[in-house]
């Protein structure tokens, strides 16, 4: 089981407007909290995330070697219409808005957002009793 994940941020409030109301929408809770970092739970994984004194970049950039992205399951199309509905109030700007919500291919649901810093997060709508995604949740 993943333990956590620690994300580098340029900008912490900016980073807690956006992921702070993405994962506490998708059911986290917040967890540590520190002038340079907050992190946020489910289970027995959290997500981090830091203003290191040691960050050498201003933006991640997805494109490069390193992470690309996170992604996170959601219940359905209805709440993943919702998440996205609501997405741009706190920072986030939806990916291929031509192809969504079947950018990833026609059998597979979800959102592509982008937050002000360049981190990308895919919310991936239900699941079929085979463990592929569905088409409409």
């Amino acid at each position: 089981m993943l333990h956590h994940v620690e994300l580098w941020v340029p900008d912490l409030e900016r980073t807690v407007r956006s992921w702070g109301w993405l994962l506490e929408r998708l059911g986290y809770t917040p967890y540590q909290d520190w002038p340079d970092g907050r992190s946020w739970r489910l289970g027995e994984t959290y997500l981090v995330f830091e203003r290191s004194p040691a960050l050498t970049a201003d933006r991640h950039e997805r494109l490069r070697p390193g992470l690309n992205h996170l992604a996170f399951h959601v219940t359905d199309r209805a709440e993943l219409d919702s998440l996205v509905a609501e997405a741009p109030a706190h920072g986030w700007t939806l990916l291929f808005p031509d192809r969504h919500p079947h950018a990833g291919g026609p059998g597979h649901c979800a959102a592509y957002l982008e937050d002000a810093d360049g981190f990308e997060a895919e919310l991936v709508a239900g699941r079929d009793r085979a463990g592929s995604a569905g088409t409409d949740g």
